[in-house]
């Protein structure tokens, strides 16, 4: 199982890496399909770095109100926590680490669902990159419960 778990942490790995691309884009984004899919509108929000997604600014914001470490921290693409997560997963799922495994994935969809509630509500916009990675956090969260339970199962019989 741990394999099919890594092979879906790189397939999200894969997502996060093309929305951290399109934070980054100069230009017309090449997913933009409609009014209601456009990958570039999510990943320029202010919702798509860290400091935006926990407090966008507001009109009475200026920009660089915060110096030193605070503004690096603020400035951090979201699509780089989402790389950062999934290499993070697929350790947890290479070295069999089940529990540790199951409380990262929770962790990591929440946080995924959080940022979808962003898009349906707030933006009203989907990212086909961010629906993608739903989809890879939620199939982890799964397969690593199953994983966690089936071990657990197993542990008793191999006692006896």
């Amino acid at each position: 199982m741990r394999w099919l778990i890594m092979l879906v942490a790189l397939l999200g790995l894969v997502a996060a890496v093309l929305a951290r691309k399109e934070h980054y884009r100069v230009g017309e984004s090449p997913c933009s399909i409609n009014e209601k899919w456009d990958c570039g509108t999510v990943n320029k929000s202010p919702y798509a770095v860290v400091g935006g997604m926990l407090k966008p600014p507001g009109p009475d914001a200026q920009p660089g109100q915060q110096k030193g470490f605070m503004a690096a921290i603020n400035s951090i693409p979201v699509a780089d926590i989402g790389i950062a997560g999934y290499i993070f997963l697929a350790l947890l799922a290479f070295k069999r680490w089940w529990p540790a495994l199951v409380v990262a994935s929770v962790i990591a969809l929440a946080f995924s669902l959080y940022l979808a509630h962003i898009e349906k509500d707030v933006l009203g916009v989907w990212c086909i990159y961010c629906v993608a990675s739903l989809c890879a956090i939620s199939i982890i969260t799964i397969l690593s419960v199953i994983t966690l339970i089936m071990s657990a199962v197993r542990k008793p019989k191999l006692a006896q």
